[in-house]
Order: structure tokens, then C-alpha cells, then sequence
């Protein structure tokens, strides 16, 4: 069966808040140096002004099949929508000022295939050794002997998580609900 990465497929299991990002709002941005798919690094705790970091499990790629179960686990499936959902209202989020970031597990080398073919106009940050997860106690998973990301999203102001959105749900409507808390937030709503 071939599989299309960048439609959800209907019924899908909605995760659940299970309280593991509860602690995340008012913390500080870890001092964490990680490489991004343009080739620099990005340090977490020097970004300046408003970010949105989308933390997703791990994105497909056509003609590769999911992980087996992959639609069963709320919340795992939808990473490609969630990122051209970026793609598509990044300019209205550079517009409030908001840089964007990906962030994964995944590899450089993996996540450059993925920002290519989606054309996504932002870089993705490669968190390989889960050190995100270790500095901010972020929520994970396993499948298919990997462990992920459970997908939230941060918007880190001037180096301090301001908003955490989590669980995640539909993944493809991410950005328009991070660009309504940023209009809000910013008087614009």
C-alpha cells in the first residue's frame, strides 16, 4: 500500500494531555548547540526575539513505509502536514516576528531530504542524542525500536518558553493555532 506522508488519513487516534509538558512554560531555553539542516548550529539559549520550535517524532518520506503501528500512537502520525502547515503561514509568522524552527530526532542528512522536497523556507534542528529531552524533561516515545519526540510546539520569547502547546492535535493545524496565541498575545486578535 502506498502511503502519502502529507495527508492524514481519517480517524485518528487524538493524543491525550498526560501532563508531561506542564512544566515547560516559564523555563529558560537550554544552553544546547544543535546542527541545523543549512549546515550552522543553533544555540537554543542565545535565539533572539520570538521563536517557534515545533518538536514532531519524525517525518516520511514517499514510497517508505510507516513503522508498523505507526497510526495507532495518538499523536505520532502528521509530521509532514504539521511542517508544510509551517511552510505554508511562515510568512504571517515572520510578520509578528516569530522565527521558525523543526526539531527531531532525525538526522541532518534525513531532515535536509524532508525541507527540500517540502520546500520548507525554515531549518530543521537535529536532536539526535535526545539532548532536549534530558535538558527539558520533554516527553518521548518508542516505535519500532526508535525513540521520539511526542509532538508539542514552544514559543520561546527572548530565551524564556512563553507558550507550549501540547498535545499537538490535528498536526496540521499547528501554525494557524500558534499564529492566534501570537496575535492574542500580541494584542492583534
Amino acid at each position: 500500500m502506498n502511503i502519502n506522508p502529507s495527508v492524514l488519513p481519517p480517524e485518528l487516534p487524538c493524543p491525550v494531555d498526560d501532563g508531561a509538558a506542564a512544566h515547560l512554560e516559564g523555563a529558560s531555553a537550554p544552553d544546547l548547540v544543535l546542527a541545523a539542516t543549512d549546515g550552522s548550529t543553533v544555540n537554543l539559549s542565545t535565539l533572539h526575539g520570538s521563536c517557534v520550535i515545533y518538536v514532531y517524532p519524525r517525518t516520511g518520506q514517499p514510497g517508505v513505509p510507516l513503522p508498523d503501528g505507526w497510526d495507532a500512537i495518538p499523536g505520532a502520525r502528521g509530521c509532514t502536514p504539521q511542517s508544510c502547515s509551517f511552510r505554508d503561514h511562515h510568512g504571517e509568522l515572520a510578520a509578528l516576528g516569530a522565527r521558525v524552527f523543526g526539531l527531531s530526532a532525525q538526522s541532518s542528512d534525513y531532515q535536509r531530504e524532508a525541507r527540500d522536497r517540502l520546500r520548507l523556507p525554515f531549518e530543521l534542528l537535529s536532536d539526535s542524542a535526545l539532548a532536549l529531552k534530558t535538558a527539558l524533561h520533554l516527553p518521548t516515545f518508542n516505535a519500532a525500536g526508535m525513540e521520539l519526540y511526542k509532538r508539542l510546539t514552544l514559543v520561546v520569547e527572548e530565551g524564556v518558553i512563553r507558550k507550549v502547546f501540547y498535545p499537538v492535535f490535528p498536526p496540521d493545524r499547528s501554525a494557524e493555532d500558534v499564529l492566534e496565541w501570537l496575535r492574542m498575545h500580541r494584542g492583534q486578535g
